[in-house]
């Protein structure tokens, strides 16, 4: 099979599978999920041998050809609400379509989810073949996105409501940290999750936009009890100011009750909760800031300390915690810590801090230090 190197050998849209065609045959190519109807004469006329389709819909006799030229085909799988074989992530216009006219029930992410809830415990080896599947589709599209990105996560409670001085705070530390260069990358779902998105998005407009978008948004604090008025006030935001800035959200539909933010323009949306934490604190390799939470926050904090203790993940990464009082007092993982990085090569790459405005000064340094050696 002919080497390709990087990620030269897949096809993810129909641009890219034109310009292969020009250059020869398709030998050795994975097409991900590319509508191949319109392009039977080439097909035809095109060697595929040890090519891969997954999930492109093409005629009949194009596939008959490609499979007797020995290329291995995985048809659309169909009554599905999602796509298992999608090269790309997610965007907040694919998850919410259909907000506007019929609401959240309706969308891809609400059908999604209640698809999930109906095949997760029934023992279907055919359902859960193709959650596995689509859950390997998006690592592989976020690796792509994120390639030699420096990436910051921001963690905290999904509790965090729309005009609070906690949702603010978040939102101003998104806006830092994309403004300082870095690709902000959140669990995707609401509370302080959405305000780091937010941040990240406003990083681009002038600092005034912040300040309103918050107004705005505030009139519709929570997703309980309207998902739907919830993400419509988010679109409108994103309406008044186009183009803002990229950033990353991983939800999970493990948590579907919770719906996706619409800040986030990037979105790895998984099935299996355990791959999507594990993938998030991963792929954070600029350092982590964990704002006040609750359980999901503290599990974050030691999942990210585990790798970080072993040295499994190469040079350690800058992990701050922000409101002392939580982090010592209520619920007190930062002695817990302190007491795992003694002696470690992780304890100069750990701070605490009092509030969320430190956080970036503090990564900052932390970054540094690792940077140093």
């Amino acid at each position: 099979m002919p080497h390709h190197p990087d990620h030269d050998h897949e096809i993810e849209n129909l641009a890219e599978f034109d310009q292969a065609v020009a250059h020869g045959p398709l030998n050795g190519y994975r097409v991900q999920s590319v509508d191949l109807t319109d392009r039977t004469a080439v097909l035809l006329a095109t060697d595929t041998a040890d090519a891969v389709f997954l999930g492109c819909p093409m005629a009949d006799e194009a596939t008959a050809k490609v499979r007797a030229d020995g290329a291995l085909v995985f048809p659309p799988v169909p009554d599905l609400p999602f796509n298992p074989y999608r090269g790309l992530l997610y965007t907040p216009e694919a998850l919410f379509e259909g907000l506007a006219h019929d609401g959240y029930e309706a969308t891809p992410d609400a059908l999604g989810y209640a698809w999930f809830r109906r095949t997760r415990t029934d023992g279907d080896i055919f359902a859960s073949m193709l959650r596995s599947i689509h859950d390997d589709a998006i690592s592989d599209a976020l690796d792509e996105h994120l390639r030699n990105v420096p990436v910051v996560g921001v963690m905290g409670g999904h509790a965090i409501a729309r005009g609070t001085d906690a949702y603010t705070g978040a939102a101003r530390l998104g806006r830092t940290l994309a403004r300082a260069g870095l690709t902000v990358a959140t669990g995707g779902g609401p509370g302080a999750m959405e305000a780091a998105n937010l941040g990240a998005y406003a990083a681009p407009h002038p600092d005034d936009m912040l300040d309103e978008a918050l107004t705005l948004l505030g009139k519709v604090s929570s997703f309980v009890p309207s998902v739907t008025e919830w993400a419509s006030a988010a679109f409108a935001v994103r309406s008044r100011w186009p183009a803002g800035g990229d950033s990353v959200g991983i939800p999970t539909w493990f948590y579907g009750h919770e719906p996706p933010n619409a800040f986030a323009t990037h979105i790895a949306k998984y099935f299996a909760n355990a791959t999507r934490e594990d993938g998030l604190l991963a792929r954070c390799t600029a350092g982590v800031v964990f704002l006040p939470g609750a359980a999901g926050t503290v599990q974050e904090i030691f999942d990210n300390a585990t790798p970080n203790y072993y040295e499994s993940r190469g040079e350690p990464t800058p992990m701050v915690l922000v409101d002392r009082a939580h982090w010592t007092e209520h619920l007190p993982a930062w002695p817990l810590l302190q007491s795992l990085a003694r002696g470690r090569s992780m304890e100069p790459r750990i701070a605490l801090v009092d509030t969320v405005a430190e956080a970036p000064a503090a990564l900052e340094r932390l970054r540094a230090a690792t940077a140093s050696g």
